[in-house]
């Protein structure tokens, strides 16, 4: 009787190998080293677009914004007909220590209409039917499905940005909203 093993010594012994001469060695270093060269230039380009990224908002949010209001300025228009306007920024991101009592402020000011509530649960290969009668009576069926509730970002900053402008008040820091400023730069028609 044939062991595995010994036929898998038969099959590889019976058959030629092949092997890389000085050459073919020669171009895979190459192609490798080639690979390594291109990810390290990616990275530095990553880096340097984050930077870049970085030093516009600082001249956006921050340095025209400064300059403008300093000279008593909302807006300018340059020579080449370009129009810089500054213009309110909102943000706000729920910390998440925070995300329970937030929710929570959310109810109990009347506006858990912005709270996302989604409700799920996995089936299985071939659990097509449990799927349907889930949507009927989970509880019967013994299924504990996950539950997850959250504040599109998009939501959160339009609710912040209402908020200011109607002069409501409303905790911040529980919100991690912000206040700020960005200089807008429209190009001119050359």
């Amino acid at each position: 009787m044939t062991s595995i093993l010994d036929m898998i010594e038969e099959d590889v012994s019976s058959k030629k190998l092949e092997t890389v001469d000085g050459d073919g060695l020669k171009s895979i270093a190459s192609i490798a080293i080639m690979i390594r060269t291109t990810e390290d230039e990616i990275a530095k380009v990553d880096q340097y677009l984050k930077d870049k990224k970085r030093e516009l908002l600082k001249l956006t949010d921050e340095e025209l914004p400064a300059v403008l209001q300093e000279l008593g300025l909302s807006s300018f228009t340059l020579d080449d007909g370009s129009k810089v306007d500054v213009k309110p920024l909102y943000g706000a991101s729920i910390p998440k220590p925070k995300v329970e009592e937030a929710h929570k402020w959310l109810r109990d000011n009347g506006h858990d209409d912005i709270i996302k509530n989604v409700i799920s649960c996995s089936f299985g290969r071939g659990e097509d039917q449990n799927a349907v009668s889930f949507k009927e009576s989970a509880a019967k069926l013994g299924l504990h499905p996950e539950q997850n509730e959250s504040v599109h970002s998009s939501t959160l900053r339009a609710w912040v940005k209402e908020r200011v402008e109607n002069g409501d008040e409303f905790p911040m820091d529980l919100f991690g909203a912000f206040i700020g400023q960005r200089a807008v730069l429209k190009k001119g028609k050359v």
